[in-house]
């Protein structure tokens, strides 16, 4: 029978294979906590009296219903204790994750991206960033196509791409009509 990990383990576990931001890592451990909490009761109902009746299929069980009250202040208490010992930490969430896509991806969609998670950029982190998305759009563009279009369809092919990566329509303007060439 395979080891279950206590919910505090599981949290570790998680952030040791990368920082999590608090509304993600809530969402992993509530899962984890349903799970810990249904195989305790098909334990308790196999030891039990009347062991020989069949449970519920796990495929009958609604994937939708909420956790309990107390599973959710079990995990919010947690999640307080891991942020107050510096164990996670949304700042450094924050951080790593603009470091891994500001060399791929524009203002736009990281903004979005912290967005999901419930997180945004310092006024200082966006500035950085607003500094810096001209170099970065036009590396991205040089990866990819290396040459301007030569044509109208390649120019929109080229401005979807990266449009579609998160740079803003004046920086995908710029860079496809060269007016900075010399930066």
């Amino acid at each position: 029978m395979k080891q279950r990990l206590s919910l505090k383990a599981r949290a570790l576990q998680l952030l040791a294979q990368r920082e999590h931001s608090r509304l993600e890592l809530r969402r992993k451990l509530l899962a984890h906590a349903e799970r810990l909490a249904r195989e305790q009761a098909a334990d308790e109902a196999r030891a039990g009296p009347g062991s020989d009746a069949p449970g519920e299929p796990a495929a009958t069980r609604s994937r939708r219903a909420p956790p309990s009250p107390q599973i959710e202040a079990e995990v919010d208490a947690l999640l307080d204790e891991l942020a107050a010992s510096g164990i996670a930490s949304e700042a450094r969430f924050v951080e790593t994750r603009v470091r891994a896509r500001a060399a791929r991806h524009g203002n736009l969609r990281i903004v979005q991206e912290l967005a999901r998670h419930g997180l945004q950029l310092s006024a200082d982190e966006a500035r950085d960033l607003k500094a810096s998305e001209y170099a970065r759009a036009k590396a991205v563009w040089l990866r990819r196509f290396g040459a301007p279009p030569s044509d109208a369809a390649g120019r929109a092919r080229q401005m979807r791409f990266l449009a579609a990566r998160g740079f803003s329509a004046d920086i995908v303007r710029r860079l496809l009509r060269g007016a900075d060439d010399d930066s």
